[in-house]
């Protein structure tokens, strides 16, 4: 590897973790905003949001410009593979916290909607697997990887869960648009969920090659 190559890839990977960095706080933020009906948190993420725009659109040119420049092969394209999605993933995961932010700044507004489901602990399950997953990548963990791949199914269940508790709340008019806004916000909490077992399953790739997408329990396997 030349000095170049091994200079612009310690700035991609500078730059990556400074993302996720932000990322993880907004997620965090929001869901803090959300549960504990703080309005001015809300706001806080929803004009951070286009930081983690700007960054994105960044560190994909830091990419492409690698790739154009010095033509990588084995470990290191597959790391620059992995950071083109992976810094796609985030930007994803940064909108859906923006998202999350607007439901608790409408929610934080009005009344309080009694919901009897622990939403606060699907939040901090979801918020578990963005750090999890995260330094799963910062470390080249896979182990911590296939950790984060094994709960997305438990977050799908929460969600399912949610909806239906929330579907016989809207049977009173005046909770309708409350209870919609809960349901929004958990839908965009299994959505990170899901961006996160992205990142985990390019954590596998870049590390071992391998493609474990859909097929996580090969990955599982392969580590004991």
């Amino acid at each position: 590897m030349t000095l170049h190559l091994q200079r612009d890839l310690d700035h991609l990977k500078k730059g990556l973790l400074g993302l996720s960095g932000l990322v993880e706080e907004a997620i965090g933020t929001a869901i803090r905003a959300l549960v504990d009906r703080r309005a001015e948190l809300a706001e806080e993420v929803i004009a951070g949001d286009q930081e983690i725009d700007r960054l994105e659109v960044e560190l994909e040119e830091d990419c492409l410009k690698i790739l154009a420049l010095h033509q990588p092969v084995a470990g290191d394209l597959r790391f620059l593979v992995a950071a083109l999605k992976v810094n796609n993933d985030l930007e994803r995961m940064g909108d859906l916290a923006a998202n999350i932010a607007k439901r608790a700044l409408y929610l934080a507004k009005h009344e309080t909607l009694p919901v009897p489901f622990d939403f606060a602990g699907m939040a901090d399950d979801v918020h578990e697997m963005v750090q999890d997953s995260l330094h799963a990548l910062i470390n080249q963990d896979t182990s911590l990887a296939v950790k984060v791949l094994k709960k997305d199914d438990d977050i799908d269940d929460a969600h399912g869960q949610m909806y239906k508790v929330l579907r016989k709340t809207m049977k009173d008019d005046r909770a309708i648009k409350r209870a919609s806004h809960y349901l929004s916000a958990s839908r965009h909490l299994e959505r990170i969920a899901d961006l996160t077992t992205n990142i985990a399953e390019d954590v596998i790739f870049m590390v071992t090659g391998k493609v474990v997408r859909h097929r996580f329990e090969e990955a599982e396997g392969d580590d004991e």
